[in-house]
């Protein structure tokens, strides 16, 4: 009798632990956020295809895209955001700040799928407008900004972008809801009021000593990826993010790897 209850209780304890292996697995996600100085290197040259190199070596799922031509004088009448796409066989979606030379400039985000929705959310930015482009993937929303470089228009960014992640995470029914990655060039460092106040409500993944600004010797951590923290969907079982040594834009590329509860 004793042997038949050790037995059952074996039996009930392994599949619970089963069930909670189950419950926790984990899907990988990777990311890069990159400032391409409408895609020229530190050498002056303007060439797309080894930013595209940058992505595919990182394996990048979703890569958030900053200071991007679109049909510009200064970059031959060329859409960089799908010459790169292209090369990194990527899906491009753009979100233009600006007119410019002929053409348009603003920020893009490229993804090995195509996003389910996609909104732009206009911000503040007194020496150019700014933009928050949001694109919904299946399992989680990835948004990608190039702020202000005042400091006023960039505090007064935080309540649009705080609403707009707050309508991903919580939403009713708890299988809709997503994980909320902000990514970008967002023109602040760690310590600074904008930073401090964002850590309110965002986990900020790479530290300060992941420096990206000047490209040739970086001494500064202003490119950021970051993880909206109420997330009922889904919460991070780990991270690591890295900085590229590759020089083709006056910044270095942010790598993260994430992985996120299923």
């Amino acid at each position: 009798m004793k042997k038949a209850v050790l037995y059952l209780f074996i039996a009930f304890w392994s599949a619970a632990f089963s069930t909670s292996l189950q419950a926790k697995k984990v899907r990988t996600v990777r990311l890069t956020s990159y400032n391409i100085q409408h895609g020229a290197g530190l050498d002056g040259k303007i060439d797309h295809a080894r930013q595209a190199r940058i992505l595919r070596k990182a394996h990048a799922d979703v890569a958030a895209i900053q200071e991007v031509d679109s049909v510009t004088k200064r970059n031959g009448g060329l859409y960089s955001l799908e010459e790169i796409g292209r090369e990194a066989k990527m899906f491009s979606t753009f979100a233009p700040a600006i007119k410019f030379q002929g053409g348009k400039y603003g920020i893009g985000i490229l993804s090995k799928k195509k996003p389910l929705s996609v909104h732009r959310i206009p911000l503040p930015g007194r020496e150019e407008p700014r933009m928050l482009l949001v694109a919904e993937f299946k399992h989680y929303v990835v948004a990608c900004t190039h702020l202000s470089l005042t400091d006023e228009d960039r505090m007064a960014s935080i309540p649009l972008i705080l609403e707009e992640a707050s309508k991903w995470t919580s939403r009713g029914a708890k299988a809709s809801a997503k994980p909320f990655i902000l990514m970008g060039d967002l023109n602040d460092e760690p310590g600074m009021p904008f930073y401090k106040e964002m850590q309110k409500h965002f986990l900020f993944l790479n530290p300060p000593y992941d420096k990206t600004f000047p490209a040739d010797k970086p001494n500064i951590c202003i490119d950021h990826v970051a993880l909206f923290m109420p997330t009922p969907d889904a919460a991070l079982s780990f991270y690591r993010t890295w900085v590229g040594e590759e020089t083709f834009s006056d910044h270095r590329p942010l790598h993260a790897k994430l992985g996120l509860y299923k």
